[in-house]
């Protein structure tokens, strides 16, 4: 559950009863009471939808990251708290994010002076993705300001939708420039601040929770292509991504690549095109990316070849499906 059990409160301030709104999700509002309760993301994907609904608030997502603190984030939450360092701190949240969430990935990358951190949904039918993906971006910046000082603020923020009509919500919580028709959900900031020290950071319980989340990241038991999907939807738009470069990240031989995947029972490039017609479809439906700059973040050197992978993917041209919204034939 984590950040999204700040729905309840986000619900009680525009005058509506969260258990009904959660019931009609078809939820169990108890399930709310705890930030560690499981629940399917199908059903909070369903619950999103509901609330921006109910509330006729399209920035619904970055309100429940606004109530949200370093605590929602649970045991990793409180692993960063005991992180000797800032850089150090959003490393565990990297490295331990899959234990909580199977749906949205995240990633860390320095470029020069500058810090990028990114999150992506790589489920590839996933609903209410902007809300889920904005609430992430919105409780990580509470999550800097706890680690920094509150008066942290980051360079800017990319966000891979539309420009609402109100922006001024979005420019009051993450005080700084925010672009909107981005092809990732990011922050950036100096990448002086993943040097700071993070007050009152105890080691001895930093390890006590990092052996408490190894633990757990062993009884998941991820499967294999889960975890290459993950990797594929954070590498997709800025790196190469072909089996060779994946399976060199891994240090294992393609080959091996090859013999786990197929173990599982799907490919290297079934999983390559899942991820890049998820993308695909994101950019087209919440976006006004221009095709070519789609085509060239998803690896194709043309927009012609974009164009016919997505009519195989689809059953129809990458414009045609924007202009109908998103909807298979």
């Amino acid at each position: 559950m984590g950040v999204s059990k700040e729905i309840v409160p986000t619900l009680r301030e525009f005058g509506l009863d969260p258990d009904t709104v959660i019931r009609d999700a078809g939820l169990d509002p108890r399930l709310f009471g705890d930030g560690a309760n499981v629940i399917p993301f199908a059903a909070l994907a369903r619950l999103y939808t509901l609330c921006v609904t109910r509330t006729n608030c399209p920035h619904f997502g970055l309100l429940v990251g606004q109530h949200a603190t370093i605590l929602s984030m649970d045991l990793i939450g409180r692993l960063m708290q005991h992180s000797e360092t800032v850089g150090a701190a959003l490393d565990g949240l990297v490295s331990n994010l899959s234990v909580q969430d199977r749906v949205v990935a995240v990633s860390l990358t320095v470029r020069g002076d500058m810090t990028l951190l990114t999150y992506a949904a790589y489920q590839p039918d996933s609903t209410s993705v902007e809300q889920i993906t904005e609430a992430a971006v919105a409780v990580s910046v509470n999550v800097l300001r706890s680690l920094c000082g509150s008066d942290w603020h980051p360079t800017e923020v990319f966000l891979p939708h539309r420009a609402p009509a109100a922006t001024e919500p979005y420019r009051r919580h993450f005080r700084a420039p925010v672009r909107f028709d981005q092809e990732t959900a990011t922050l950036v900031f100096p990448a002086h601040d993943l040097k700071r020290k993070v007050a009152g950071a105890d080691p001895l319980l930093h390890v006590m929770l990092e052996e408490r989340l190894r633990q757990m990241r062993a009884d998941a038991g991820s499967g294999f292509s889960d975890d290459i999907r993950r990797l594929l939807r954070m590498r997709m738009t800025s790196h190469r991504c072909s089996a060779e470069d994946i399976a060199g990240l891994l240090a294992m031989h393609r080959r091996t690549l090859t013999r786990r995947l197929k173990d599982t029972g799907t490919g290297y490039r079934s999983i390559t095109n899942e991820i890049r017609f998820g993308i695909a479809r994101q950019l087209l439906e919440d976006t006004a990316v221009p095709l070519g700059q789609i085509a060239a973040a998803l690896g194709y050197s043309e927009a012609s070849a974009f164009t016919r992978a997505f009519r195989r993917w689809s059953g129809q041209t990458p414009t045609a499906w924007r202009a109908k919204g998103g909807r298979l034939r």
